[in-house]
């Protein structure tokens, strides 16, 4: 049917137009040319200034950057559907695109060199309330971070989280939060807990099942301290003496006694 109706239009006329379409068609076939190999641009390019909130303002709408870029000038690019910011050559931020006027999208991951130096503007920060929106910081991650805060105070627990989170720039959320689960059942409220649980779960490519040990009700974890000294081989040398030093006894010189040159 498809093929009738292509040869139907090309004997199709346009308006008064003495040939028929095909005509026409073969006329400029000539002028055809292959696509070009590179892509086409489409984006808005904007050169914008980063301000103190480590925020782009595009179409009144405002977009997280690294707080690094505090003050600096970045290239964005608006597409569509989406936004992409450019320090130099390198991307360095990719946001959905906002529609509506007067929002602001927010990355948590943005913000966390500045919040581990003030950790009290964490737990209002609008960051933090897009992450737990868009499900990148779980319930599993507020349970470890109250049990934290509980154990070490509010900002020394707060700041572990961070910590945490800062793992997330090298390790995929499955993993991280796998590693949540398992140091939050051992009581183990330090970021180095978690970040060797979240590795053993990365090793062993296993996110559905929580990296524990199957003979204990209680989950148990290995510090890298302990870690580390488990791969290291036997130390047979001797036990370190210090009677070589006994000798330095027997020659001491009363505090009173004043020094003699040459002694």
């Amino acid at each position: 049917m498809i093929e009738q109706w292509d040869a139907a239009d090309e004997r199709r006329r346009i308006g008064s137009r003495p040939r028929p379409v095909s005509e026409y068609f073969a006329v400029e076939r000539s002028l055809l040319h292959p696509l070009p190999g590179e892509p086409f641009e489409t984006g808005r390019l904007f050169s914008l200034r980063v301000d103190r909130f480590s925020q782009v303002s595009v179409r009144t709408n405002r977009y997280s950057v690294p707080v690094r870029l505090i003050g600096r000038t970045v290239r964005v690019m608006l597409h569509a559907s989406e936004l992409v910011v450019y320090d130099g050559q390198k991307e360095v931020a990719r946001h959905e695109r906002l529609i509506a006027k007067g929002q602001a999208r927010l990355v948590l991951d943005h913000y966390l060199e500045a919040l581990v130096k003030k950790p009290g503007a964490f737990p209002g920060a609008t960051a933090l309330e897009q992450a737990k929106s868009a499900g990148k910081f779980t319930p599993v991650h507020d349970a470890w971070w109250a049990a934290a805060c509980k154990a070490h105070g509010d900002r020394d627990g707060t700041r572990a989280l961070i910590e945490v989170l800062l793992l997330g720039r090298h390790l995929t959320l499955e993993y991280l939060v796998a590693g949540l689960a398992a140091a939050l059942r051992a009581g183990a409220l330090t970021a180095d807990a978690v970040a060797l649980e979240a590795r053993k779960a990365a090793e062993a490519d296993d996110v559905d099942e929580p990296p524990v040990s199957a003979r204990s009700d209680r989950a148990t974890v290995t510090f890298l301290t302990q870690r580390w000294l488990a791969h290291l081989p036997p130390d047979t040398r001797p036990p370190p003496s210090v009677a070589a030093y006994d000798q330095l006894l027997k020659t001491r010189q009363p505090a009173d006694r004043p020094a003699i040159q040459g002694e």
